[in-house]
């Protein structure tokens, strides 16, 4: 009888670990520029919703390997051909890439995205729905869908107006040229651009410091401000008062106030 020598395992499709309390969400198909399949795509949901409800992780950090962040949805799976039944489109996006990017808007901790290669459909909105974005200078972000005679998806026509205006917005949908990273940042669309090599520490750094942070006063600054501009000014005040009240009941808020009495630097635990 042979014995079947025991295969190599094979590469996830996403990297991911929790050390120092932050969660490293890394995508791992560079052959296909990180493009996501819906299998891949419905994984990254379920570890963002993980990372968001332990409060051992206090911040999430997103980025690609290879030449690619993310080139949007892998669509090779898929057929332009057979009959659609309405509302089958519909259907799918909601459950699909408007799912993905509600996942990183409403994840309870910041997310942290390090853009190191193309970023282009999906994958440009999957990045600017993070927090904060750090780009390497080789990045580029591409509103492809005009070019594949399509409607922008993933909630790309909400988050990139409240960014940096409707008619910037409507520039990049229309023509769906590449943004080279040094022209998103002056936009507006990034934090900071860094040399290709200096990515992976300066996104280390910024998400340690995040993770030192107070992790529930930062949750409620960040449902803060994503619903801003949403509301009128009665009701951000009114959802602004109920955040401090909330946040008043936290360790960290008593740790704040007695380090500035007591003129030391805070020691936040996340709670």
């Amino acid at each position: 009888m042979t014995v079947a020598e025991p295969s190599e395992p094979s590469e996830p499709s996403i990297r991911h670990r929790t050390e120092h309390q932050v969660t490293h969400l890394t995508l791992n198909r560079p052959e296909a520029l990180n493009a996501l399949t819906p299998g891949q795509r419905d994984h990254l949901i379920a570890l963002l919703a993980e990372a968001s409800a332990d409060p051992d992780v206090r911040a999430v950090l997103l980025t690609g390997t290879g030449r690619g962040f993310c080139a949007g949805a892998d669509l090779r799976g898929g057929s332009a051909s057979g009959e659609r039944v309405a509302g089958d489109v519909a259907r799918t996006l909601r459950l699909g890439a408007q799912r993905l990017v509600a996942a990183v808007l409403d994840c309870e901790k910041p997310v942290i995205a390090a853009v190191n290669g193309t970023a282009a459909g999906l994958g440009a909105h999957l990045a600017l729905a993070c927090d904060l974005v750090l780009a390497a200078e080789s990045a580029r972000f591409i509103e492809v869908f005009v070019r594949r005679g399509l409607v922008p998806d993933g909630g790309g026509a909400h988050l990139l107006p409240r960014l940096i205006g409707p008619q910037r917005a409507k520039e990049l949908m229309f023509f769906g040229d590449a943004l080279c990273a040094a022209d998103a940042e002056r936009l507006g669309l990034v934090n900071r651009v860094v040399p290709d090599e200096e990515l992976d520490r300066t996104a280390r750094e910024w998400a340690a410091r995040l993770a030192a942070g107070p992790t529930r006063a930062l949750s409620l600054t960040k449902q803060l401000i994503n619903s801003s501009l949403d509301t009128d000014r009665a009701t951000a005040f009114a959802a602004e008062a109920a955040a401090q009240e909330i946040n008043m009941t936290t360790a960290d808020a008593r740790e704040g106030v007695a380090s500035f009495v007591e003129r030391r630097e805070p020691r936040f635990r996340g709670r």
